[in-house]
C-alpha cells in the first residue's frame, strides 16, 4: 500500500475553538479533503465513525447504510485514510451474517497514536528524499567529469 499525504505550510490550528472547522482545515491541509468538492460524506466517514468512535471496527456495508450511498463511494474515503496509514484493518466476526468480516477502525484506537504512526512514514519519507537527492548530486558529478 502507498502512503500518501499533503504537507502544506501551515500554522497550529490552536486557537479555533470549533472542532469542525479545525477538523475540516485540518483535513483539506492533509489532503483528505479536496478543496472543490462538497466535503460532507468524506468529513461524516472519518469524524463521524471513526474519530467518534476510535475502537469500534466498523464494516463498510454499515457505514454506506448509515450514509445512504455505495459501497465504492465508501471505499474511496476509506481508500484515502488507508493511504494516509490512519486506518486499520481487522478481521471481525459479524454477529448477523455469522462469518468472519472486514472491518476498519482508527489506528490504534486514537487519533493522536495514529498521528504518531503518520509522522514515523512521513520522517522515512523525507530520508529516502534525501538519500535520493544525495544520490542524483553524485550522477550529476559523475556526468560532469565524464564530459569535461
Amino acid at each position: 500500500m502507498t502512503f500518501e499525504l499533503q504537507i502544506v505550510s501551515n500554522t497550529p490550528l490552536n486557537g479555533e475553538e470549533d472542532f469542525d472547522t479545525a477538523a475540516k482545515t485540518f483535513f483539506e491541509q492533509i489532503g483528505y479533503l479536496s478543496k472543490g468538492s462538497d466535503p460532507t460524506l468524506p468529513y461524516k466517514i472519518f469524524v463521524d465513525f471513526f474519530l467518534k468512535h476510535p475502537t469500534k471496527a466498523w464494516f463498510v456495508d454499515d457505514i454506506a447504510s448509515a450514509l445512504q450511498t455505495s459501497r465504492p463511494t465508501v471505499y474511496r474515503h476509506l481508500n484515502k485514510l488507508k493511504g494516509l496509514d490512519i486506518l486499520e484493518e481487522l478481521s471481525v466476526y459479524d454477529e448477523i451474517t455469522k462469518q468472519q468480516k472486514k472491518g476498519y477502525r482508527l489506528r490504534y484506537g486514537s487519533l493522536q497514536k495514529a498521528w504518531n504512526f503518520v509522522e514515523a512514514h512521513i520522517k522515512v519519507a523525507v530520508e529516502n528524499y534525501g538519500k535520493t537527492v544525495e544520490h542524483l548530486q553524485t550522477l550529476l558529478e559523475h556526468q560532469r567529469k565524464g564530459k569535461s
